[in-house]
């Protein structure tokens, strides 16, 4: 379906399940201090839990990939886009009910069980949703769109933290001395209802079921996209990109702990402008999206990223949040905002500039003290905001035949997410290397990125 003009309906439509990505992804990151202090669990075993949940994508990917591939035909294309992301729903609605019996027993087993089953879903829905949201408009500006998409996801991934913190507290003023881990299933109910009805809304919406310009060619799978060069250096960025993101969210409740000295119940704020900066950033990249106007697009640039921010300040003030520690990060936006405009919407030159800034940023941060060193690593959520579309778009440029099943090998390697936060949780528990030197493998993780920005678009030519 190559059309110029994009179904803003459908992408609407399409944007709500970014939104449930995103919420679960970041109250991840409340479970694990949780889980850490009431279970006695190490700082690299309740990493667990953003293993469990990550490794489900691999998994899911690879049965996707591997009954196309002995069907020598792909899923989606028998299936239908629009049915992959409703059954994906379902599947993961189905998981949700695990969070019963695991908040019943206080259970670590059971609740990265329900995680796993979860991404499972999740799995089906993004090799679904992603080249879906591309192809729902002009391909030219489908980085543009998923970044939009993207900005959802991270409303979802600004509003998770707290509203699960508030759940499993009682009080975000509370003491953390009083966490109630059976509160934990009352969330994440409600969210497989949500799930439920936005399969049913799904099948009734006007999001096409079938893309005729990548059906036609996608029905038949007979090679497998991997021969692609373009395409599994692309899967190695999403691995490390992920990895990057979750491991830096994942480990910054411990640094909050030890080196600020706050509570469990005190990093949720924290946690979600980390979130909200995945969000303020790509709200900037979708500028493109509403308008042509070079003019347009500089002021959109502008309002949308602090228009984010703003949805961070509100949702924190409801819940009585204190946001006084935040009053001086609109400048690091604006450092983003600039960047952003360097990029000039290119998305190889947009992943090479963030990736440089992302090193940066952490370097600061390992290396500074106090709310330097805490601005410095939530910033890396703002320069690891736009990367996922950037990536996206250069690693199934010029796939052709092979670009739904390229979309499939790409969401596998969501499982960096997992992975690479053991990795720092490990190296986090050396006394030799500590928590704050432990951010190195987010510095390894930038450094391949950048390459990769500057490989990718000279293979596809």
């Amino acid at each position: 379906m190559q059309t110029t003009k994009t179904n803003y309906t459908a992408l609407m439509t399409l944007a709500t399940v970014f939104f449930f990505w995103g919420f679960v992804a970041a109250s991840n990151d409340i479970l694990i201090p949780v889980f850490k202090k009431q279970l006695h669990l190490s700082q690299g075993k309740v990493q667990l839990i953003s293993f469990a949940f990550y490794i489900a994508y691999t998994v899911g990917s690879l049965i996707y990939f591997g009954v196309s591939m002995i069907r020598k035909k792909d899923i989606l294309a028998s299936l239908g886009y629009k049915n992959g992301i409703a059954l994906g729903l379902v599947i993961s609605a189905i998981g949700t009910l695990l969070f019963i019996p695991a908040a019943n027993t206080q259970s670590f087993e059971l609740m990265i069980s329900g995680l796993f089953i979860v991404g499972l879903g999740f799995s089906l829905q993004q090799t679904a949703a992603n080249p879906l949201t591309i192809n729902i408009g002009d391909p030219s500006t489908g980085s543009q769109r998923l970044s939009l998409t993207g900005g959802i996801n991270n409303i979802g991934t600004t509003i998770g933290p707290v509203l699960v913190s508030l759940a499993i507290f009682g009080d975000v003023s509370g003491d953390s001395s009083t966490i109630q881990i059976e509160n934990i299933k009352v969330p994440y109910l409600i969210l497989g209802a949500a799930f439920i009805l936005v399969a049913v809304l799904l099948k009734f919406s006007s999001i096409p079921n079938h893309l005729p310009t990548v059906e036609s060619e996608t029905t038949s799978v007979k090679k497998s996209a991997i021969r692609f060069p373009q395409l599994w250096l692309g899967m190695i960025a999403i691995f490390v990109y992920v990895g990057v993101e979750v491991s830096t969210a994942g480990n910054l409740s411990e640094y909050l702990k030890q080196t600020m000295g706050l509570k469990e119940n005190q990093v949720a704020p924290y946690v979600s402008l980390f979130w909200a900066s995945l969000m303020i950033g790509r709200w900037t990249s979708a500028a493109s999206v509403f308008t042509k106007k070079s003019l347009n697009k500089r002021i959109l640039g502008v309002i949308l990223p602090y228009a984010a921010f703003g949805v961070f300040i509100l949702v924190n003030l409801w819940v009585k949040n204190d946001i006084r520690p935040f009053k001086f990060y609109g400048f690091v936006i604006a450092i983003m905002i600039v960047l952003e405009f360097l990029s000039k919407g290119n998305p190889s030159r947009q992943l090479l500039i963030f990736s440089l800034a992302g090193i940066v940023s952490l370097l600061i941060g390992m290396f500074g003290s106090g709310m330097t060193s805490v601005y410095a690593f939530i910033a890396v959520g703002l320069f690891c905001s736009t990367l996922w579309p950037c990536i996206f778009t250069l690693a199934i440029n010029k796939l052709g035949a092979s670009t739904t099943q390229g979309s499939g090998l790409l969401i596998m390697m969501i499982m960096g997410g997992g992975i690479v936060s053991i990795i720092q949780g490990g190296l986090a528990e050396n006394p030799a290397i500590g928590i704050q030197m432990s951010y190195v493998v987010g510095i390894v993780c930038f450094a391949y990125l950048a390459f990769y920005a500057y490989i990718a678009p000279r293979i596809t030519k």
